[in-house]
Order: structure tokens, then sequence, then C-alpha cells
């Protein structure tokens, strides 16, 4: 069963999402535990704000040379090939890409390393000398994770391409599995610097979860460099574009970075915790459904028709999970962040700075849920250019912002920044694709959208009547009685949601429900086969 569900293709975009989903929930649940940890160990304070500091260089690295090459351009020549049964052609490209990129990236990683000291002194004026000193060190560790990553991009690209979704979608959770033993056992030996290399054993975990299901595809790695190998020149080609658009996204948060180090004392580990748990829905229904389709766009690249369709039923099922629970997170931040934040070394204020961010966070949760499938719709129409305009646009609206808001309103100013921009981004990538592919009119979208919003807007309401009624059956100074507060309130407004859903007869809930039964249904025909057998 567990060797059939490692090696299963899925086809299906939904039923894709739904299995990234699954495994999306468990890696976010271990990321937010991460968190917990983390946040309950040290606080909010100086030593978290180190090591979120530390992140930044390799994490911008790692994004400007792996994920340039690999997220816009690898999964649509890759999958191209593999969908034409030129097998051993792609994956002859697949090992030049690999080569060419690690080259690039080791020597930039060494640089990193060596520059260290200079690197932190620009990206962390507001610290002090020893914070400083800290974040060198830590941030050199860190420089080992990129490698890994990189080996880990070029495997899933794979998976992917293969519609392998399962093993892919474990990566992640190994990642925070590794995160969460740097924590748990290693830093209470080396102290924060355990944290780092937690970080880089997640990495390698990311990794090594993938090779033995690539392996059996097909993949065997071979030290070729090849620069006229038809598709590594056009994985490349789309590359530049998609490596500028990643370079203004990590301009961004080094500038917010910058900021934050010379705000209030915390506040650099509040956006970043505050930002996970965002992520949370993200990862869940996004990023899933984001993932699932890109393959499939790919192969449809030549067939505007079949492409429009699926990029707005795509659009339109994210839409539908995204802006219920963006409302709910705004009604149930406070028991959200009670449960999984109030423990040992936060305090009030800390709570106070999360509850705020969270809230201003979910404002633009909707755009964030919209743009990694919009970028993707571009890169499979081979147009990496698009997405980075519109990024480049957008970051430059959240750097001034950023500067002017921070000034007015401090911390809170950021994140109120960071959600503007992302809600230009997304609007504008939403002009463009539609101008682009004629994907989106009346009927298609605002209809629905009007429809979900609706049910969104009234669920959240008897969510939130329900938090007051069931407070007094419940003792809320215990953390138990907030968790069943936030449980039964926001299961009573996801309840409320089903059936208005239901009722007004939104096909996005259709698509999901009939996906449910259909691979329930498989699974009770195989049970009773199985019983007929014996």
């Amino acid at each position: 069963m567990i060797k059939k569900l490692f090696n299963t293709r899925i086809n299906s975009i939904t039923s894709a999402a739904l299995i990234l989903a699954i495994a999306s929930l468990a890696s976010k649940f271990l990321g937010l535990y991460r968190d917990r940890i983390l946040a309950g160990t040290f606080g909010l304070g100086n030593e978290l704000d180190i090591y979120f500091a530390s992140f930044r260089v390799p994490d911008l690295i790692f994004n400007i040379v792996v994920l340039g090459a690999i997220s816009a351009g690898f999964i649509p020549v890759f999958a191209k090939l593999v969908s034409q049964k030129k097998e051993e052609e792609a994956f002859k490209t697949a090992n030049a890409v690999l080569n060419l990129v690690m080259v690039a990236l080791l020597f930039l990683c060494l640089l990193g390393i060596i520059f260290a000291p200079t690197i932190v002194f620009f990206l962390t004026p507001g610290f002090s000398p020893e914070k400083k000193n800290l974040t060198v060190e830590l941030t050199r560790i860190m420089f080992l994770s990129p490698v890994f990553l990189l080996l880990s991009s070029i495997t899933g690209g794979i998976l992917q391409s293969y519609h392998r979704f399962f093993i892919y979608s474990l990566s992640p959770i190994m990642y925070n599995i590794g995160i969460i033993i740097g924590a748990l056992y290693l830093a209470p030996v080396w102290g924060i610097h355990g944290l780092a290399w937690g970080v880089v054993l997640g990495s390698f975990f990311h990794f090594a979860v993938q090779l033995p299901i690539v392996t059996k595809l097909g993949f065997n790695y071979r030290f070729i460099i090849d620069l006229k190998d038809s598709g590594a020149r056009k994985i490349i080609k789309m590359m530049v574009p998609r490596t500028l658009t990643l370079v203004t996204v990590q301009l961004n948060l080094i500038i917010i970075t910058i900021i934050a180090s010379t705000l209030v004392e915390g506040s650099l580990s509040a956006f970043n915790i505050a930002n996970n748990l965002q992520s949370f829905p993200l990862g869940l229904f996004a990023i899933s459904f984001a993932v699932a389709s890109f393959p499939t766009l790919s192969a449809l690249s030549d067939d505007k028709k079949e492409f429009a369709k699926n990029l707005t039923t795509t659009t339109k099922q994210i839409l539908f999970f995204i802006i219920p629970v963006s409302i709910l997170l705004v009604v149930l931040r406070a028991q959200i962040v009670r449960t999984i934040f109030g423990t040992g070394e936060i305090n009030w204020e800390d709570t106070t700075m999360l509850l705020d961010a969270v809230a201003f966070f979910s404002i633009s949760l909707f755009a964030q849920g919209v743009i990694p499938l919009f970028s993707r719709a571009f890169w499979a129409l081979h147009d990496a250019k698009t997405p980075f305009l519109t990024s480049l646009i957008s970051v430059i609206i959240n750097i001034i912002l950023a500067f002017y808001l921070s000034g007015q309103y401090g911390f809170i100013g950021l994140i109120a920044a960071f959600s503007i921009s992302a809600i230009v981004n997304a609007l504008l990538l939403y002009y463009l694709i539609n101008k682009k592919t004629d994907f989106i009119c009346h009927t298609r979208i605002y209809k629905p959208l009007l429809k979900i919003s609706v049910a969104a807007l009234v669920s959240g309401y008897f969510s939130y009547s329900t938090l007051y009624f069931i407070v007094q059956f419940l003792n809320t100074k215990t953390g138990i009685g907030i968790f069943l507060q936030g449980l039964i309130a926001g299961i009573a407004g996801l309840a409320l949601y089903c059936i208005l859903s239901w009722q007004m007869k939104i096909e996005e809930f259709m698509i999901f429900k009939n996906s449910i039964q259909k691979r329930l249904l498989k699974k009770k025909v195989k049970t009773t086969e199985l019983i007929t057998e014996d």
C-alpha cells in the first residue's frame, strides 16, 4: 500500500492539490510547533532576532541562484520533454542544469562565508556588536543549506513533472523535523548555534526523502556541463527574468529586516513568526493548487482553450478556500496566537504584537493566494518577464510605504506596507493574465466570487458570535479553555460555510465534495474486493 502511494501518478489537479494540502497541513503544524518551541524557549527578543536575520543572506542566494532556474524554467521544459517521450534528453538536461547552477551556487556561498561580517553589518544596522557577531557565525553555518536545497529542487522538479506529488509533498515535513531536532536536541548542547545546524539538517532531509523515487524514475547523476543543450538553454533564458523577480522579493525582505532591526526589540521575530502563521493557509491551499496545476498548465501551453479552462477553475478553487480562512483568521486570531505561543518566554506585549501582525497580514491573504498561480501561468507560457515587472512594481511600493508607515506606526506599518504591495501585485497579474489568455469573464469568476464572499462573511460573523456565546461555558483563563473556545467557534464557522456553499450551489464546493467522495468510494471498493477474496 505504502509502496503504491509513493509511486502512484496523480493526473487530477484537485486530487494532487488535496494530497499536497494534507502534507502541507502536517508540515505547517510542525512549523507552528517549531515556532512554539523557538518562541517559548527564547522569547521575541535578541536571540530569535539573530536567528531570523541569519536566514536572510543564505536564503537570498538560494532564491536568486536556485529558484530562479528551477521554479520558472525547469518544470515547463522538463515536463514538455517527458510528455514527448524524450526522457533521456530530459535527464541529460536535468544534469546539465544541476551542474551549472551548483557551480554558481558554491561560488556565491563561498563569497558569502568570507564576506559575512560586511554583509551582516549592512543588513542589521540596529544590532549591537555582540548580536552582529553571533549573526555572522550563524549565517556562515546556514550557507550549507542552499547546497542541499538545490539538489532537492532538481529532484522535486522531476517528481512534479512525473506527477509524483505524494513523495514531493513530504519534503517540507522533513525540513521542519530537522529544525525541530535542532531546537530540541542541538540547541541545549550548542546554544543558538544548534538552531543553525538544525536548518542544515532539515535541508538535507528535504533532499534525501526524494532521492529513492527519483532514482527509480530513471535519473542518474552525471557531471555534464553542456551550454549547447537546448533544454538547458531554454531554462537559462527563462531563468534571467525569474531571477530578477526573486532579487526584488529578497531585496524587499532585506529592507524589512533593516527597518525591523531599528524598531522595538522583537519586531523582526514578530514579523517572521506572524508571517509563518499566515503562510499556514497559503501553503495549505494556494501553494498546493498552484504547484499541482503547474505541470498541467505547462503541458497545455499550446492549447489556449484548455489552458484558460484549467486556470479559471484553479483560481476559483483557491479563492473558495482562502477567503473564508482569512476571515476566520482575523476572528480567531487571539485564540490561535494564545494557544500556539502562550507559553514560556512569550509575554503579553509579545502576544499583542503577534495579534496585530496576524490581522494586518490577513487583509492581503486573498491576494497572496492567487499570486503563485498567476505567476506559474505566465511561466507555463514561457513568459517570466511579466511576473518580474509586476513584482518589481509591488516591491518598490512596499519599500516606499515601509519607510513611511513604519515611521508613523512602527512595527505594524511594515506589515501594512507588505499587504498593500501584495494586493497591487495580484491585481496587476490578474489584469495581465486575463489580457494574455482571456481566461476570466464575469460569468466565470465574478459571480462565484460574490457567492463565496457572502458565504464567508456570514460564516465569519457566526464564528464571532459563537466565541462570545460559549465563553460562559469555558474557563478562558486556561490554555485548554482558550483552545476549545477557538476550536468550537472555528468548527461552527466552517460548518456554516459548507452548508451555505451547498445551498448556494457554489461549484468549487461541489468539486471538492465530489473529489473526496470519489477517493473514499475507491477505498471502499478496494476494501470490499479484499473481503470478497478472503
